[in-house]
């Protein structure tokens, strides 16, 4: 269970560079609907395979609806636009916001418990994003590239709490696999109202980073969000994606060439920091 945050890191990490490079030939909503689509369609194959149940209670079907519009569906549509408003490390780091939300609406609203660790977690957390969002705040980017990232940011913090309060009982894999429906069938209309239209060839370069984004990024990496949100408290769970962003900067310099100044290399010091925080403590339980 503790080795889920770390993979999480990974691949939700890289994924930021794979989708900045597969938004270069295919256009924002086209790339959610396939995405989101196919790794909904390849865990519905896997919970076949395996012999799962596929039936969903009539009690889970609102819970099921609204994890994926908010935690999947706005969420990925919004973090979609802010990678073409703005940098993608910096929309990484804005958008990882989500953390330090939740962690304060779970005070607010469900009643958990801030302890010391989480309380400085937060702190670096802050101070971290504070530093990687600041050219942003000193007019160094389009103004979309802050809003995108926070409706991004809110809304997973919505669906996460959301989730807490209303558990989906089942199959994991199943429920992960309509949470995906969902969230393409939003996207899919927004590609209809849009007058999107999917491009006739790709490069090879592009198939790679979508194949990434489907199976690893999608299916897999939802796939272990919800077993740990199942688990762990809401303000835990979201903590451990603190990493996520760090990962998602580095991998934007390695394979798009994206380069971060002193201010940068200082944020992500504070944001490790936190992280390790919380992905290397006793976990706490549900």
């Amino acid at each position: 269970m503790r080795l889920i945050p770390v993979a999480l890191a990974l691949l939700w990490g890289f994924n930021w560079p794979a989708v900045k490079i597969a938004l270069a030939e295919v256009p924002p909503f086209a790339i959610r609907m396939v995405g989101l689509g196919a790794g909904a369609l390849l865990l519905l194959a896997v919970a076949a395979v395996f012999g799962r149940s596929l039936k969903v209670p009539r009690k889970d079907w609102r819970p099921l609806l609204v994890a994926g519009l908010l935690n999947i569906g706005v969420f990925n549509l919004a973090v979609v636009f802010a990678q073409l408003s703005t940098s993608t490390s910096r929309a990484a780091i804005l958008t990882f916001t989500m953390p330090l939300w939740s962690v304060l609406f779970a005070y607010l609203f469900l009643g958990e418990r801030i302890d010391a660790r989480k309380g400085v977690a937060l702190v670096l957390g802050t101070v971290g994003i504070g530093c990687l969002a600041a050219p942003l705040f000193q007019g160094q980017g389009a103004l979309a590239g802050l809003i995108f990232p926070l409706v991004a940011a809110l809304s997973w913090t919505a669906g996460t709490l959301y989730m807490k309060v209303h558990p989906i009982t089942g199959d994991r894999v199943s429920n992960t696999a309509y949470q995906l429906l969902v969230a393409a069938a939003l996207s899919g209309l927004c590609f209809l109202v849009a007058g999107e239209t999917l491009p006739a060839t790709l490069s090879g370069k592009v198939w790679l980073a979508l194949g990434y984004h489907v199976v690893f990024a999608t299916a897999m990496a939802y796939l272990l969000w919800f077993i740990l949100l199942n688990r762990f408290s809401a303000g835990s769970a979201a903590l451990t994606t603190l990493a996520i962003p760090v990962v998602g900067v580095l991998g934007a310099m390695a394979l798009i060439g994206e380069r971060p100044s002193l201010l940068d290399l200082a944020g992500f010091a504070a944001v490790l920091a936190a992280a390790s925080l919380t992905m290397f403590s006793r976990p706490e339980a549900a």
